[in-house]
C-alpha cells in the first residue's frame, strides 16, 4: 500500500568516539537514555518505527506533528548532562508500506540528507517544508542545493533554526555535550575547551603533547 508520510531519520553524533573512550556499557546506557528521550518527544501521530544502533526512524502522517517532535527531541537532547548531540533529516513523500516496513526513494533520500546535517542540527527537504500546514512556526535556513546518488535533480536542503543555549560545548575527545556552567574539567591553558571527565582531559593533554 502506498501512502504519503513524513519521515525523520536521526542519530547521535560521536557515538563511535564515545564507545571508544568510555566503553560499551556507557554507550549502551546512552542508547537507553536516548530512546527514553525519543519516546517522550513524540507528538500527535508521530511514532518510533525503527531503531538500529543509535539511529532512529520516526514517522507521522502529519508533517506538523513530526516537526514538533523534532524540535522537542533536539531541545531535550541538549539539556541532558553528558550526552551526545543529535543530527538528522526530515522528508515528506510517497512510500510503499509492506510487511511493517517502508520502501522507496523518500526513505533513501532522508538517510542521505541526514548525512548533510552537522552535529546538533536537523535539516529538511523543500518537500517537507511545503507539506507543513503552519510554515511560520519555525525559521528555516537554506543550505543550498545538493546532488544525491541516483537522484536526477538537485535537491534543496533547509536547516531548522532552533535557539541553542550557549553554555554547551563538545568534549573534543568523546564528543559528549558538556554544560560549561556545571563543568570542572577544563583545559589548563586554553579557554573554551571543556571535558566530561578527568579521563578525557588526560587523553587530550597526552595527545596534545605528542603532536
Amino acid at each position: 500500500m502506498e501512502q504519503d508520510i513524513a519521515i525523520m531519520i536521526a542519530d547521535l553524533s560521536g557515538y563511535t568516539a564515545l564507545t571508544e573512550v568510555h566503553g560499551a556499557s556507557t554507550a549502551a546506557d546512552v542508547i537507553d537514555s536516548y530512546l527514553e528521550v525519543v519516546n517522550t518527544s513524540l507528538v500527535g501521530s508521530s511514532r518510533l518505527h525503527e531503531r538500529v544502533g543509535d539511529e532512529v526512524l520516526i514517522v507521522s502522517d502529519s508533517p506538523d506533528n513530526l516537526l514538533a517532535t523534532a524540535i522537542q527531541l533536539l531541545q531535550k537532547v541538549w539539556k541532558k548532562p553528558n550526552f551526545l548531540q543529535l543530527h538528522g533529516a526530515l522528508h515528506y513523500g510517497t512510500v510503499l508500506y509492506r510487511n511493517n516496513d517502508y520502501y522507496g526513494n523518500v526513505v533513501n533520500m532522508t538517510s542521505r540528507m541526514a548525512a548533510k546535517a552537522n552535529a546538533g542540527t536537523l535539516v529538511c527537504s523543500a518537500d517537507f517544508f511545503q507539506a507543513l500546514t503552519n510554515k511560520e512556526v519555525l525559521q528555516f535556513l537554506s543550505k543550498g542545493k545538493f546532488n544525491f546518488k541516483n537522484v536526477s535533480e538537485e535537491k534543496e536542503i533547509m536547516e531548522l533554526v532552533i535557539d541553542r543555549p550557549d553554555v554547551y560545548y563538545t568534549d573534543p575527545v568523546c564528543r559528549m555535550l558538556v554544560n560549561a556552567l556545571d563543568n570542572k574539567y577544563t583545559h589548563p591553558l586554553k579557554s573554551g575547551i571543556f571535558f566530561c571527565s578527568q579521563n578525557c582531559l588526560d587523553i587530550f593533554l597526552k595527545n596534545e603533547a605528542n603532536e
